[in-house]
């Protein structure tokens, strides 16, 4: 059994037991429209799902607001996506040693300019760049106007903090320690497969749908080819079913219904 057929394989697991294995879309570093972001539009439709654009506001060309599809929605990547963390320490725009009032007073301005451009089709969700931000900086985002946090990984808690909806990533496409071109086939599908049966198997939060992670600016066309050959097996599979943000939110046990917004089964693609 090749890679692809261990994935169906899994997704048949799914669907033998009368279960819908959830899915939804990131895609990283958007800022303005560019052929990059058309190819990823072109692609969202082409398979009719719901996709969540991670945007710098800092970098934000106004323009986009025309350009982003009624089933995109927006979320903030930080403010400047820059590195502030300590020589020698992993990539962090927010590390645990920088003043939590720089930090508050540049989210609440991105948070408003997103809300302004983008209106409806903005979600009140920190992407941190690097998907690194300190513990000690996380309790305060609900203060500051957001509902939710996104990483990468599996996350231990369906809430973040008090108020604050946990909704992660699981398999970044790109390579980044190597070719930074598309990981392999057998990596891919070991990502996703291994999500998907730590949530059959309650090893992992069964309600967190397995995340896919992009980023449209450095895609080459190995990474165009992985994405769509992932999609096609995914989309084509009876126990798959893709969700928008608010139809992850909607699916957190206890979480406020003002927090997670319109969330039933129409946000199921």
């Amino acid at each position: 059994m090749d890679e692809w057929g261990q994935l169906t394989a899994e997704l048949d697991r799914w669907h033998q037991a009368g279960k819908i294995a959830t899915f939804w879309w990131r895609d990283d570093d958007l800022s303005e429209e560019t052929l990059a972001f058309r190819r990823l539009l072109d692609l969202r439709a082409h398979f009719d799902i719901p996709l969540a654009s991670a945007v710098i506001p800092s970098r934000l060309d106004p323009d986009l607001a025309g350009a982003v599809d009624p089933y995109c929605t927006i979320l903030q990547h930080g403010y400047v996506h820059q590195n502030f963390a300590p020589e020698g320490a992993k990539k962090s725009e927010f590390p645990e040693n920088r003043a939590a009032g720089e930090i508050a007073d540049e989210l609440r301005a991105g948070k408003e300019l997103l809300g302004r451009v983008f209106t409806d089709q903005f979600v009140p969700i920190m992407v941190p760049p690097w998907n690194r931000i300190a513990d000690n900086h996380i309790g305060a985002l609900p203060s500051l106007g957001f509902i939710g946090l996104s990483r990468y990984k599996a996350r231990k808690e369906a809430l973040a903090a008090p108020l604050l909806a946990e909704l992660n990533t699981h398999v970044d496409l790109i390579d980044w320690r190597g070719n930074r071109s598309a990981v392999r086939d057998e990596m891919l599908v070991d990502l996703i497969c291994g999500h998907l049966s730590a949530r059959r198997e309650g090893v992992a939060d069964p309600l967190e749908p397995t995340g896919l992670l992009s980023h449209h600016l450095v895609h080459d066309e190995e990474i165009w080819a992985a994405l769509y050959r992932l999609l096609s097996v995914l989309c084509g599979h009876a126990a798959v079913r893709f969700v928008s943000v608010q139809g992850a939110l909607a699916l957190i046990d206890g979480l406020p219904e003002h927090l997670s917004g319109p969330g039933d089964n129409g946000d199921i693609a």
